[in-house]
């Protein structure tokens, strides 16, 4: 029988990391959502991988903590495949998302990762949920139905009323619009649930890996594999051509994926996975935070939320519920 993984205990260590990680990805939507203004979702994940790869690769070689031979021999190859690949699906499907959703929208619903993140932590490590943990993870359902549907609902309202209905063209102009724009925010959500499915998947994968190797070797392996992925996609002639604030989000981004995902892959290590994923729930808040200050201060350059009642409530169901699975005693 294969031996799981146990964490170290220092849960107050895994709690820091954790929160950091929701800063990150909260604040990370927006700079992906302006880079991608100027270059393709292949280009940009691979600078990510790239940048996030070279700079890992010197911190280890500095402090003479590379994998050895024997560690790689003794990882199993499958399991770190599976790691990567999925983790490669998961940022190009969340980007292909985002770019057709809001920043905030995309957020939320991939918030369904760490809670499928978390249910798979009850399967394979056997963590175990109370029964007032059920019962948030039932509201959290429910929250979730209500903002998809409000703003499924808000799409085809914006839509109609963005075009003149009163004459009969301009009234099927109108409805294609309608259905155009309910499509685009079908599909970009659509995009966004298989992201978080794939990243279920390697933080699984990933989780197990930490039984043979440390969380900084396993993040080199798979930033050097999904390198290698995308660079077969990838333009990077196209970089250069962008202006210095545009190559200034595209590096921040890079570096946001090296410290968050290094932050979340030292939080596996001291915390439950199913605790971890709870408290990664409060990343909408921060990113609708962002969103309404940059809105603020320049609003040309990214739109402000638009939310009604049933959608805030739905959005606070499912991180007020979360944040109870994470807290609820075992």
């Amino acid at each position: 029988m294969t031996k799981i993984h146990q964490t170290s205990g220092r849960w107050r260590l895994g709690l820091a990391l954790s929160l950091l990680t929701a800063f990150l990805w909260g604040i990370l939507p927006i700079a992906l959502s302006v880079t991608l203004q100027k270059l393709d979702v292949y280009t940009v994940t691979w600078f990510r991988f790239l940048i996030a790869f070279v700079l890992l690769a010197i911190y280890l070689g500095v402090r003479g903590k590379l994998p050895t031979l024997r560690q790689l021999r003794s990882t199993s190859g499958k399991l770190l495949a599976i790691a990567t690949i999925f983790l490669a699906l998961n940022y190009i499907l969340f980007l292909q998302g985002l770019a057709l959703t809001s920043p905030y929208n995309a957020e939320l619903l991939i918030q369904l990762a760490p809670l499928l993140m978390g249910l798979g932590g009850l399967v394979i490590f056997r963590e175990r949920y109370t029964l007032t943990q059920w019962l948030a993870l039932g509201i959290l359902t429910i929250g979730f139905i209500l903002f998809f549907h409000e703003q499924l609902l808000q799409s085809f309202i914006a839509s109609s009323q963005s075009t003149n209905t009163s004459h009969t063209y301009q009234l099927f102009l109108n409805k294609n619009i309608i259905f155009d724009s309910s499509r685009k925010y079908l599909l970009g959500s659509s995009l966004i649930i298989l992201a978080a499915v794939t990243w279920a998947v390697y933080a699984l994968a990933q989780k197990q890996l930490l039984k043979s190797l440390s969380s900084s070797n396993i993040m080199l392996m798979i930033y050097g594999g999904c390198t290698l992925f995308f660079s077969v996609f990838a333009k990077p002639k196209t970089i250069f051509n962008l202006d210095y604030f545009h190559a200034a989000t595209l590096l921040f981004c890079a570096l946001n994926t090296l410290i968050a995902y290094g932050a979340f892959s030292e939080a596996l290590e001291h915390w439950e996975a199913s605790r971890v994923s709870a408290v990664l729930a409060s990343t909408p808040i921060i990113t609708l935070l962002s969103v309404e200050f940059v809105s603020v201060i320049a609003p040309n350059l990214i739109a402000p939320e638009k939310l009604t009642l049933v959608g805030m409530l739905g959005a606070v169901l499912v991180i007020t519920s979360s944040v109870a699975i994470a807290l609820g005693e075992r």
